[in-house]
């Protein structure tokens, strides 16, 4: 009998050893955060013309910290390009994907041997502190960046959202030193300078430049693990003595006490003060433990990563859906200290106390699309967006155009941040002022400052000859023009509603009927004579990056209003298949962003993304399956030169996220969002109160890209489009996928998407 109860017992214990190591499996499966991380590669648009950042970061971070190349040109936008083998240190701002460079500011770089301060130029760097290095000894990851030199220093960098973390490993030999430049940005010129030794392990100074931002100003604070014997301060590279220097052109080469072989150094920055930096660093990071910090920078980025879940079995689909999604998190950046204090575009100080201050809007193209996905993505950013920009408008007396870091560049026609303002209030989000936000938009639409207002409210129009690229300025102002209708309408301002409502349509102004294009105006009313729809003269001819033929379809506010200009649907769907066919000479002068060309649609450039998704507008939704296809597959790819043109501050790449989800919101004020083609079996995407909406595409593959058939919720679902709120409701929306198109999906008029009048 013992034997027997033996026999039983040892089953008992095995049965439940069985049943612990699998529950404890389970549960720990349960609970394992995927790292979306992983599939992030930050080289993608580092070479080519994408301009995007590459280094250390949080998301929407304040610091960008990662390595500095000599500038030398449009290419170099970021501080960085992939082509290049130069490094002249790692800077604690930069850009990513602009078409414009700035920033670059607190250089610091670690060398060895003897002291000197030249980082030399792109021809020759022997003697000076800068070094080559090679891709192989390089490591890029969200929330870290490493890079072995060839001067031998191995050189690591993490990031919280105001603080950056060092961690330098010198060779064996030399003594080793670190050179602070804040003489050197990235294309602008600093115009006062400053840096002081405080004790043994701190400095603390201040940057102020003028460049792209017309003032810029990054006070901060640095420590060393390790003690300061002395800091020799340089007025650009002549010895102007020891510890303590300003001016306009100061550089310091840090000497140690001893000569460690390893190196700690954390640099925090602020727009308002040394001391607001010494706060945020005592705030944010308190120890000098980096593999911590690394750490809780992945988690950071995993958690906002992990608002879309996709499955797919193709990897490097994966690899540029998490990249692109990791690139619309960059931009806008944090800009306020712990806290709350941050400088204006006046230079006052103001307090954000229940909010967070935010700058870098890259506007004119972040309208477009970017905006629209946070208000899916990322809604409990979306007032503090909106606070910041109505925080603009009472420091400059009109909204922000595109605001960079304490200064406003005025960059790019329109006043784009009232299409995202309008956007969020007809979604009826809250947390910020409504009655505010709509003088602020009425304001700024009248603002006498502004360019080319005055010739709106005198003619409607903008004339040709009177000023450059009038004609995209005039149609910029009509879909800013439209958002504020649709607010008032909203807020039952019948007046308001009327009047720019009518605004909204002065695209009308511009559309020659005789020829089907949208033609520039002169000042006594006549049509510019001649005229070439497929020319372009960057800066100075009658359109923005583009030609006649990329703006003749520039009316996302209204399309129903465009194809009925063009006579109703047969007559728009050819012109709008000319489009992506059509070649011809747009001239020596044409801007080098007119790229990603299929006929004379520029998926490089931003005026061109609606565009593709107009057919369902004039009921062949198919149409925009094949080119939405066509374009995801030829101009996002996971290599260097993988975006097709500048990345934009996460423009190019949410277009991408957007257009993979399966759909795209055309009108950018409260529209509704248009079915493309899916790129993915199944998306998750997380929304606030624990709902998710899953959208599976069954069938889907590489041939299979045209939709045969909808469900909402397990209810056949006709139209051709699906409503914001019914995403955020949360749900389950499935398409059927085939390889031939049913063309009569979205046909009728009634399932067609529709403008908001």
């Amino acid at each position: 009998m013992n034997h027997y109860r033996k026999i039983v017992t040892k089953c008992i214990i095995a049965l439940c050893l069985l049943f612990f190591n699998y529950f404890y499996s389970f549960a720990q499966n349960q609970n394992k955060i995927t790292d979306y991380t992983s599939y992030v590669d930050a080289y993608i648009g580092s070479g080519g013309h994408g301009h995007v950042f590459v280094g250390a970061s949080v998301p929407f971070g304040a610091i960008q910290a990662g390595p500095q190349n000599i500038h030398k040109g449009w290419d170099w936008c970021s501080g960085y390009h992939y082509s290049d083998s130069v490094i002249i240190g790692f800077s604690h701002t930069h850009l990513s994907g602009t078409g414009c460079t700035d920033l670059g500011d607190i250089l610091v770089m670690p060398f060895t041997g003897r002291v000197r301060t030249t980082r030399g130029d792109q021809n020759n760097i022997k003697g000076s502190c800068s070094s080559y290095y090679k891709h192989e000894n390089e490591s890029v990851a969200p929330g870290y960046y490493s890079l072995l030199m060839n001067n031998g220093i191995k050189a690591e960098l993490t990031t919280t959202e105001r603080v950056a973390l060092h961690h330098y490993t010198y060779p064996a030999r030399g003594d080793r030193r670190i050179l602070i430049n804040l003489k050197e940005g990235n294309g602008d010129r600093a115009y006062d300078t400053y840096l002081k030794k405080i004790d043994d392990y701190t400095i603390e100074g201040y940057r102020f430049s003028k460049g792209w931002s017309p003032r810029h100003k990054v006070y901060f604070t640095l420590k060393t693990d390790q003690p300061i014997q002395t800091v020799l301060v340089y007025n650009d590279d002549e010895l102007e003595g020891r510890n303590e220097l300003s001016g306009p052109a100061v550089k310091g080469v840090i000497l140690f006490k001893e000569n460690p072989k390893d190196v700690m150094m954390k640099i925090s920055i602020s727009s308002v003060s040394c001391e607001n930096a010494t706060k945020n660093m005592n705030a944010e990071l308190p120890h000098w433990n980096f593999d911590k910090t690394r750490q809780e920078a992945i988690d950071k980025w995993n958690r906002e990563l992990g608002c879309i879940d996709i499955e797919t079995t193709d990897e490097k689909a994966k690899k540029i859906f998490y990249t692109s999604l990791y690139h619309t998190l960059i931009a806008p950046t944090l800009y306020c200290d712990v806290n709350g204090d941050f400088r204006g575009h006046d230079d006052k100080i103001y307090s954000a106390k229940d909010w967070k201050n935010y700058s870098t809007f890259s506007l004119w193209d972040t309208y477009r699309t970017l905006h629209p996905l946070f208000t899916i993505i990322k809604p409990h950013y979306v007032a503090d967006f909106v606070n910041s920009m109505l925080s603009m408008y009472d420091q400059q007396e009109k909204l922000p155009i595109w605001p960079l870091i304490g200064g406003e560049t005025n960059q790019m026609p329109g006043y784009s941040s009232v299409p995202v303002i309008a956007d969020a209030m007809l979604k009826g989000f809250t947390g910020f002022d409504y009655d505010r936000a709509y003088k602020n938009m009425v304001a700024t639409s009248v603002y006498p400052k502004q360019h080319c207002i005055p010739y709106v409210l005198e003619k409607g129009y903008i004339p040709c000859d009177k000023v450059s690229e009038a004609t995209s300025i005039a149609m910029e102002y009509a879909v800013d023009d439209w958002g504020i209708a649709q607010v008032a309408k909203k807020a039952g301002k019948t007046a308001d509603y009327k009047e720019y409502l009518k605004r909204g349509k002065y695209y009308e102004q511009y559309f020659d009927k005789e020829i089907g294009f949208i033609r520039p105006k002169m000042s006594d009313g006549s049509w510019r004579t001649p005229y070439n729809p497929l020319r372009s003269v960057h800066g100075v001819g009658d359109f923005c990056e583009g030609n006649g033929w990329h703006y003749t379809f520039f009316v996302p506010q209204n399309p129903e209003g465009l194809i009925s200009l063009f006579g109703g649907d047969k007559p728009f769907i050819t012109k709008l298949d000319s489009l992506f066919t059509v070649t011809g000479d747009m001239g020596d002068e044409a801007s080098p962003d007119i790229s990603g060309l299929i006929g004379m649609y520029a998926h490089g450039n931003e005026p061109s993304h609606h565009v593709a998704y107009l057919y369902p507008y004039a009921g062949e939704q198919w149409k925009t399956a094949e080119k939405v296809r066509y374009i995801q597959d030829e101009f996002y790819t996971d290599k260097p030169d993988g975006v097709i043109g500048n990345e934009d501050c996460g423009q190019m790449s949410a277009w991408h996220i957007m257009s993979a989800l399966g759909f795209y919101q055309v009108s950018p004020s409260g529209g509704q969002l248009v079915f493309g083609s899916p790129l993915f079996t199944k998306a998750i995407i997380e929304l606030p109160g624990n709902k998710k909406f899953e959208v599976i595409a069954q069938n889907n593959n590489k041939k299979n890209i045209y939709i045969q058939s909808v469900t909402l919720n397990g209810k056949p679902y006709l139209k051709s489009f699906i409503d914001y709120n019914d995403i955020m409701k949360g749900g389950k929306l499935v398409f059927k996928m085939g390889n031939k198109p049913n063309k009569q999906f979205g046909k009728a008029p009634i399932n067609r998407p529709k403008t908001i009048e």
